[in-house]
């Protein structure tokens, strides 16, 4: 065994011990474990045998302790001496506060890569401080790792000096499940030389690494690639810009060294190379018939161990004592007999007395607004109210008076009052769901004053205006003036004790949507009367009521309860307490107040504003009831405000908890002694059996509990049992967590108008385990979750609509909330204005905290607060959190009394409607239920395969296109062998046949040129060439033009004198420095003895603005064409053999490879009279074409095909499109061309450019129902959804529905499939074909390289077209061009595959390109490319690798024989596939679900870089809303395709490369990122904050 800091011999171990070490050791050296978790366990083992171990953290020693208290760094303080001695240490109320700050002085020290923030969007600048040290010997580090073979000395010298830097990276970044290990040495030692190989192992494992075999050179970083073996190179390599030195630039993957971003990346990925902190059974396979396994359960969790429980059945209730018989008698007995006495005090804004209601005036009132309401509002001579209808009672919170009035008055004219919140503006947070519920409850008549209506928002009729599904309403102001008095002897016959209806308390559930709770009269008289009981009221006693008088406590005891017992109220404004917090301990004194109702957040305030306050006194207080007793917060400020006051006469038993919900009403509440209340408990719960839902009380390990208090006894007259929450209502253990329920004739009825839900819970039927109901009443599920402990007292440890299920855990938000309150809140955050709520992210619970942020808190601290408040969570409740977000102060959603909206909050966060100011995500360690990467299986041989495909009844996936031999004469075909021949023939028997039209940005015609035309600019072209660039036979000559007929002139000129044409794109005046460095390495790459070009790009090539750029003196001579003389040539060039080389095609790929490919005079003619015969093209016919002529079918189209089958071209220049969108689109329509071409970007342009101008268009004459055929030009998978809105959108103008189409082709064979031609019989009647049909691939099979077909609407489907007529979404169908053969072979084996499986589509073609343009005439990649040959079957026959995915799939359609069609669908570029966890994924798909999140995301694009998912988005918004996408496109990535995005990365619009095929450059994309040139607005790092393996163990 190693030796790791401890000279220790194995042999005197026991042998258990010793394999345990041995398993260790396994474990470290495979990545298993980090060498600090291997410290640490090996610590654990040998602690018994060993006093002291050298090298582990004395911290470690206290792990394997004798149990006693816990020493933290929390505790270790003195601590100051409480007032009463019998209260145990541990329930101190700091003790939370003490574990947090002791989970975190674990973490001391530990960083994490700050979010990059754009300079517009920061509010403090404090990125640069956040920059991780780049050092060339950490980027040399980083690429000898892509490329073993420099891994030199001097590297392993280096690396000593990187080490601390890494060391510290990985010490302050998170965990993730890869595999892979990481140095990492104890006390921050640099390790030993060795050990630079396995440093980042994970780099290498999931980089390129240089083959032995070169592709064609990657121009993405202008870099050029050094290595030590000798290997033949593709003359296309990387070009180095001149004025660089390879030291400067050659650091990892083409980063510069200055680079801020690739540096977080690289911290970002030490963070991600250790494994995750739990054991999990994490993964299910992702595969046929899988689904998301739930969680297997872990066998060493906690279980229940006690006995069933038993209902608990409280006191009776007292009835038939002396006192009015219902809550109308009490108020006509008061206000009749005791008329002056006080009722309720309003308060206002300064704390002076405005109102004071007495009994009499209440009575009075009450009766003067029934009558109103029952007599004196009519509608068509019908009274407009009837008992039992619902009136909204709308009153702020300031007016209690008014709405006491309201209240009774509904009462006694029997309508139902349904109080709601004063709707201030028509965006109120969940006003759109109270308004649905007055819908549903028929609510036609609002009650309110005159003051409130006046500050309702007005419709301009002046009247009251309709809020968002809100239905419409009468408003009635029952201020006194607008109210009549009834006669003498009018008194309303009110029952109020019979099962009606008495009133409607309205409450929001989890998920936002707002129910009406119906509480009887019944029920109301039984909850005042216990009430009454509970908390021994007496008449005149005077309560101080801090809360909503509207609903739940504040309304049961300040409107209901205190009017049977006459007692007086004084209610304290909410506007009151944020002016003055002390206000209501005031009045508590001045009033000699017996009771108070407040809760924890108003006696929290009151400790921040009670200095200097020494002459109020809390001695006249009998109860002090905490409404919210329940929340883990409330029992910090109950005992904080008994030490403070307790000098100040309060005393310790008055404090009274209690628990409530809107189902219920009142649960449980805790009653002084003096009314047999038992001695208040507390209890230390372990927060990890809390997660399992059990009860475990903890004394020994306090960073990971969590203190309760009791709320009491049971109400009088009820009974409560504790009920599992999932499925059957069984019984728990008496040691267990579940809902509880309630049995008493004091608590709400139903759910108004939803039967379903009213019954699951008014209506629960707990049962016994063996199935047995408890009793023959029905329970009421609370929504509170708890036990029942000593004494019989309750205890609630949180609500069913806080709960998150993560796993097989759950967790409590209220916990998680006083956990982060806990983290230092007062210098970032607010302490009230903290949300936790949960959100399902691939079909598990994901936390989300979303607190708002205080102005003044700088970018920096805000950013360390939050990765506090990761780790603390992750100590305390060894859960993750998915996102955390900050907000601006003041943005979150507000409930009517100040707290925050939790629903409108959440439905924000997922609507991209929150707008953040700093988001943090960590998917990559609260996530484990990802699919499992897929493993690499032992491929089946060809042979067994194609046996397979036979037993299945499956056929080889072969198809191939018309035979040419039968379509034309063969003496015809030979004469059209040499396209220099073709323009001749032309010239002289159609001289004055026009071949080309070009027009410019206004739709004139710039140029033109007849056969004749054509062919002596050309014969010119030649002369020149060969007179003053004294060129030969075989040289080669770039071709630096604009579009248009200059370039196709001297195109032929060049085949005129036998020299070899490469088209070139200009650079780009205004952007010289990076488009002109690509057209000097082409020139260079394809020898290029000379540049033909027209006089002003002469002068730009030579201009002092190219020099800065590339060496102006290294062109080879450069050709101006414009004024060459008229001199004809000697004779014209004729190839001894048609397989001569006639032209190079240069472009470069989307995932930045420049290849050049040859193309022989056999091939380019093949091409042409492929495209002939399938477009069907003649001298007759004129043609559109809009797209850019430098390589590929574009280039074919613009170049060849005119001149050989002599119809007619009108060019269109893409980029005059720019300064005049519909210039494409009138040109077809002016010259009814029935053919047309163009690129995705010309298609988007239109799309976008021309979307409102459809109806202009139509006015001045575009009709497009000439338009047969339009095809999209493009390399790529078709992108269905743009043609469908192109073919919607211009229906209008006459584009005929099927018109558009899609082409295939490659750098191998630029046309391998165009237009589908008519078929069978439907061609003589001139149609296209039936519809489509419409196949289903799922696409996680595609992602293991499967087609498996599935129903529609099945989950992960894609929907894949069986026609080329693009009429849905998903991949369309192309029909093969003639004289092509398309076979679908095994990317790896080569061997055929069967119909409908995915492989590799290899194309056998006359026009397929000869071979990749090279400058040592390299075979390997030749032979690989374009002589490729099956492994089994036809092993014969030539093949080209074309480079995509795709498959073919026999179809219903038949052709001119009646056979059936086979149809070839494309799936994606295999250089584009991301490999990620073993499965190959199109990055178009993860785009297109991007896209999808959210409106302001205009276009997107993704790479892989070392492992990592990047996502870049553009903004289409403003600025300050970047924040709001980083978390939906995480959740989206994650729930469609079950990846982690790495890095989130927002920019402007156009920052994403498109080539002028509208293709995206995704890796110049990629090395802009990582070289830190795309400006971003935010990028944003998805990780956790802190180390897993870092754990406190429950």
């Amino acid at each position: 065994m190693a030796d790791r800091g401890c000279p220790l011999e194995a042999a005197p171990l026991p042998a258990e011990v010793r394999e345990s070490l041995a398993e260790l050791e396994l474990e470290l050296s495979e990545g298993d474990i980090t060498q600090k978790g291997y410290e640490k366990k090996r610590a654990k083992l040998l602690a018994r045998y060993i006093p002291l171990l050298q090298g582990v953290d004395p911290c470690l020693q206290t792990e394997n302790r004798i149990p006693g208290p816990l020493m933290t760094a929390g505790t270790s303080k003195p601590q100051k001496s409480r007032a009463t001695n019998s209260r145990d240490e541990r329930f101190r109320s700091d003790v939370h506060t003490e574990a947090v700050q002791a989970a975190l002085a674990k973490y001391k020290e530990r960083k994490m890569p700050m979010p990059s923030k754009r300079r517009s969007v920061l509010v403090h600048s404090s990125v640069e401080t956040y920059t991780p040290p780049d050092t060339s010997s950490a980027s040399e580090d980083e690429g000898s790792l892509r490329r073993p073979g420099r891994l030199t000395t001097t590297l392993l010298q280096s690396h000593t000096s990187v080490e601390p830097w890494l060391d510290r990276v990985i010490q302050g970044s998170s965990t993730s499940s890869s595999a892979s290990s990481t140095s990492s040495h104890l006390g921050g030692r640099p390790a030993a030389a060795p050990s630079a190989t396995t440093a980042l192992t994970g780099l290498a494992a999931h980089t390129h690494i240089a083959d032995l075999h070169s592709a064609p050179p990657d121009v993405t970083t202008g870099l050029v690639e050094h290595s030590q073996y000798e290997c033949p190179q593709v003359a296309s390599v990387r070009g180095v810009p001149r004025g660089y030195s390879r030291s400067v630039l050659e650091t990892a993957d083409g980063v510069p060294v200055n680079s801020r971003v690739s540096s977080k990346i690289q911290q970002l990925l030490n963070t991600l190379k250790r494994p995750k902190r739990p054991p999990l059974k994490e993964f299910f396979v992702d595969d046929f018939e899988e689904l998301l396994e739930v969680q297997q359960p872990d066998p060493n969790q906690p279980k229940p161990e006690g006995d069933q429980m038993a209902v608990l059945k409280g006191e009776p209730l007292l009835v038939g004592t002396p006192g009015p018989p219902s809550l109308l008698a009490s108020l006509q007995r008061w206000g009749t007999t005791q008329p002056k006495a006080p009722c309720l005090t309003a308060l206002d804004t300064a704390g002076k007395a405005t109102c004071t209601l007495t009994y009499g005036k209440l009575w009075s009132r009450s009766l003067k607004l029934a009558y109103t309401l029952l007599n004196k509002l009519t509608s068509k001579n019908d009274p407009l109210l009837k008992p039992g209808d619902r009136v909204a009672l709308v009153f702020p919170n300031s007016d209690p008076v008014m709405f006491m009035v309201a209240f009774y008055g509904c009462l006694l004219a029997e309508l139902v009052p349904v109080p709601i919140e004063v709707p201030l503006t028509r965006k109120d947070a969940g006003s759109q769901q109270v308004g649905f519920l007055l819908g549903s409850c028929g609510v036609t008549l609002a009650l309110t004053t005159d003051a409130c209506q006046k500050g309702l928002p007005k419709a301009q009729t002046g009247e009251v205006a309709t809020f968002k599904g809100w239905p419409p309403l009468a408003w009635l102001v029952i201020d006194g003036k607008h109210l009549t008095k009834p006669p003498k002897d009018w008194y309303p016959l009110a029952q109020d004790t019979g099962p009606g209806t008495a009133y409607i308390e309205y409450k929001t559930s989890k998920e936002g949507s707002t129910v009406g709770v119906t509480v009887s009269h019944a029920s109301l008289l039984a909850q005042c009367q216990a009430l009454t009981q509970a908390c021994g009221y007496v008449e005149a006693e005077t309560l101080t009521n801090v809360l909503d008088f509207k609903r739940d406590a504040g309304l049961w005891h300040g409107v209901l309860t205190s009017v049977m017992n006459r007692m007086h109220v004084v209610n304290i404004p909410y506007a009151l307490m944020k002016v003055n917090p002390l206000s209501w301990i005031q009045k508590v004194c001045s009033y000699k107040a017996r009771a108070a109702l407040v809760k924890s957040r108003d006696m929290h305030w009151s400790l921040l504003a009670q200095r200097g306050q020494r002459d109020v006194s809390l001695s006249s207080l009998r109860m002090l009831i905490v409404a919210d007793g329940a929340n883990p917060w409330s029992i910090s400020s109950c005992d904080a405000f008994l030490n403070v006051f307790q000098s100040r006469g309060l005393r310790p038993e008055v404090i009274c908890p209690c628990a409530s919900s809107p189902e219920a009403l009142t649960v449980a509440i805790r009653r002084p002694p003096d009314l047999g209340g038992p001695p208040p408990r507390k209890a230390v719960l372990s927060m990890n059996g809390l997660s399992y839902g059990v009860i475990r009380v903890d004394t020994e390990e306090k960073l990971s509990v969590l203190t309760v208090q009791d709320v009491g006894q049971v109400m009088p007259g009820a009974s409560v049992c504790v009920v599992k929450v999932d499925g059957t209502p069984y019984l728990c253990k008496t040691d267990e967590i579940g809902e509880i329920c309630v049995n008493s004739i004091a608590t709400g009825t139903a759910y108004y108008g939803l039967l379903g839900i009213t019954k699951n819970v008014f209506e629960t039927v707990p049962v016994t385990a063996d199935g047995a109901p408890v009793s023959d009443r029905p329970f009421t599920r609370t929504g509170l979750l708890g036990f029942i402990g000593p004494d019989n007292l309750v205890f609630v440890v949180g609500k069913l609509d806080g709960l998150m299920v993560v796993g097989v855990r759950r967790h409590n938000a209220d916990d998680v909330v006083a956990t982060a309150l806990a983290v230092e809140p007062m210098k970032f955050v607010y302490r009230g204005r903290i949300a936790v709520f949960s959100v399902t992210v691939l079909h598990d619970d994901r936390i989300v905290l979303v607190a708002e942020q205080r102005p003044d808190a700088s970018e920096e601290d805000s950013f360390q607060w939050m990765s506090r408040v990761l780790q603390a969570i992750d100590s305390i409740h060894q859960v993750g959190v998915y996102c955390l977000a900050l907000v601006p102060a003041n943005t979150l959603p507000k409930a009517p009394l100040g707290g925050i909206h939790i629903s409108e909050t959440k439905q924000r966060f997922l609507e991209g409607m929150l707008h953040p100011c700093n988001v943090l995500m960590c998917p990559h360690t609260c996530v484990t239920n990802l699919p499992k990467p897929r493993q690499k299986q032992p491929e089946v041989g060809p042979a067994s395969m194609i046996v397979g495909n036979l037993v299945a009844g499956k056929r080889i996936a072969q198809a191939s296109g018309r035979e040419l031999t039968h379509l034309e004469d063969s003496d015809q075909a030979r004469k059209f062998l040499f396209l220099a021949d073709v323009l001749q023939w032309r010239a002289h028997t159609t001289p004055d046949h026009p071949l080309f039209l070009l027009l410019n940005a206004k739709g004139t015609v710039t140029s033109t040129a007849t056969c004749i035309q054509l062919h002596k600019r050309a014969e010119r072209v030649a002369a020149a060439l060969v007179e003053k660039g004294r060129l030969d036979a075989g040289d080669h000559v770039a071709l630096v033009y604009p579009p248009g007929v200059d370039l196709i002139a001297a195109f032929y000129g060049c085949l005129y004198c036998g020299c070899v044409p490469v088209t070139v794109r200009p650079p780009h005046p205004q952007n010289l420095g990076t488009t002109l460095p690509t057209v000097k390495m082409i020139v260079e790459v394809s020898k290029s003895a000379c540049v033909l070009s027209t006089q002003a790009i002469t002068r730009l090539l030579k201009s002092k603005e190219a020099a800065a750029a590339v060496d102006v003196r290294t062109w080879p001579t450069i050709l101006d064409t414009d004024d060459i003389p008229k001199k004809k040539l000697a004779s014209i060039f004729r190839p001894p053999s048609p397989d001569v080389l006639a032209y190079l095609d240069f472009s470069v790929s989307t995932t930045g490879i420049l290849a050049g490919v040859k193309m022989s005079h056999a091939a380019t003619s093949a091409l042409c009279r492929s495209i002939k015969l399938q477009c069907e093209l003649y001298p007759s016919r004129q043609i559109a074409i809009c797209l850019d002529p430098y390589c590929g079918l574009g280039f074919a189209l613009w170049c060849l095909c005119s001149v050989y089958s002599g119809h007619q071209s009108v060019l269109v220049p893409p980029l005059e499109l720019e300064s005049n969108v519909s210039l494409w689109l009138s040109a077809v329509s002016q010259y009814k061309a029935r053919v047309t071409f163009c690129s995705y970007s010309v298609m988007e342009m239109c799309t976008k450019g021309l979307g409102a101008q459809t109806s202009a268009l139509r006015m001045k004459g575009v009709n497009l129902s000439c338009v047969r055929t339009c095809m999209v030009v493009a390399e790529e998978r078709p992108r269905i959804a743009l043609t469908q809105s192109f073919s919607k959108l211009f229906k209008d103008l006459g584009l005929p529905a099927r018109a558009v189409s899609t082409t295939f082709g490659c750098r191998v064979n630029v046309a391998i499939c165009l237009q589908p031609n008519r078929l069978g019989k439907l061609a003589e009647q001139g149609t296209a074909g039936p519809d489509p049909t419409t196949v289903y691939v799922d696409m996680r099979a595609l992602r293991h390289d499967r087609v498996r077909l599935v129903e529609r609407g099945s989950p992960h489907s894609l929907p894949l077209m069986e026609s080329g007529k693009v009429l849905g979404a998903g991949l369309s169908y192309l029909l093969i061009l003639p004289g092509v053969k398309v076979i679908i072979a095994h990317t790896e084996t080569k061997g055929p595959l069967g119909d409908s499986h995915l492989g590799e589509i290899w194309v056998s073609s006359p026009h397929n390109a000869t071979g990749y343009y090279t400058v040592y005439g390299e075979e390997a990649l030749h032979a690989d490319h374009f002589n490729a040959r099956l492994s089994f079957g036809d092993t014969q026959t030539i093949w080209a690798r074309t480079g995509y995915l795709g498959f073919l799939r026999r179809t219903e359609l038949t052709d001119a024989s009646g056979e059936r069609h086979d149809a070839l669908y494309v799936v994606g570029s295999l250089d584009e596939t991301l490999e990620l966890r073993g499965m190959r994924y199109h990055p178009i798909d993860i785009e297109t679900s991007v896209i999808r999140a959210h409106r302001s995301i205009a276009e997107c694009a993704v790479f892989t870089w070392t492992n990592l998912l990047v996502v870049v988005v553009e903004l289409d918004g403003l600025e300050q809303d970047a924040l709001d996408l980083v978390a939906l496109v995480t959740n989206v990535v994650l729930e469609e395709h079950y990846l982690v995005v790495g890095v989130v990365v927002i920019v402007d619009p156009g920052v994403i490369p498109i080539n002028s095929r509208g293709e995206k450059q995704r890796m110049h994309l990629r090395d802009g990122f990582l070289a830190d040139q795309l400006d971003p607005i935010y990028v944003a790092y998805n990780i956790s904050g802190f180390p897993g393996v870092l754990n406190v163990s429950l």
